[in-house]
């Protein structure tokens, strides 16, 4: 029975740390943040390449019918 005391008071000062420490914090926050970043530079690359393959398109059209509205 002692010995299931010490674990548990072992496992509540661990518990206790983990919650005090701000280095995991902080580099949670800037996982969050790359993450953040990362998205918004798929979705602008993604944006913009289908406009280029539309343009690319267009133009592809008009080369190959000989006429541009």
């Amino acid at each position: 029975m002692n010995e299931i005391r010490r674990f548990a008071g072992f496992c509540a000062r661990l518990l206790r740390e983990w919650c005090k420490a701000e280095a995991g914090v902080t580099s949670i926050e800037y996982a969050l943040i790359g993450l953040l970043i990362a998205v918004v530079i798929v979705g602008a690359v993604t944006t913009v390449g289908l406009e280029l393959q539309a343009a690319f398109d267009y133009v592809a059209s008009c080369v190959a019918n000989l006429q541009c509205p």
